[in-house]
């Protein structure tokens, strides 16, 4: 075999290694990942309840909130809802094992109200950011 075909096969070996490398390390924190990056932004409220958190971010009058379960791995039936006032709440409900949400409104300068659950526990904010 000549230089130019073991350099070749030298180079693809080290692609498919340094590609199943990087799989792995995504694969491995996937879940956490999905929460803290779910919304852009600032955090600016975390809403406790017993069951979990609703987390509520802010960005240039977009306001998005998710909620995240004590218990996350196993299905619950979990919420999330951000309602701008004036407008509809824009909810998020089913049945999921990490997280609730996102969900992302436009509020500009009005106030919103925060609503999460999970399980049969959940939170309500009033109206905050206003």
């Amino acid at each position: 075999m000549d230089s130019g075909g073991i350099r070749r096969r030298l180079a693809l070996g080290a692609a498919v290694l340094a590609a199943a490398g990087s799989l792995g390390l995504m694969a491995s924190g996937t879940a956490q990942a999905d929460t803290a990056n779910a919304c852009a932004g600032r955090e600016v409220r975390t809403l406790s309840f017993s069951t979990g958190v609703t987390s509520v971010y802010k960005q240039d009058g977009y306001i998005c909130a998710v909620t995240v379960p004590r218990r996350p791995g196993v299905t619950q039936t979990m919420s999330v809802s951000v309602q701008a006032r004036g407008n509809r709440a824009v909810v998020d409900k089913g049945g999921y094992r990490y997280h609730a949400g996102p969900v992302t409104v436009h509020a500009g300068h009005r106030c919103v109200w925060i609503r999460g659950s999970v399980g049969r526990d959940s939170v309500s904010s009033g109206w905050i950011l206003c």
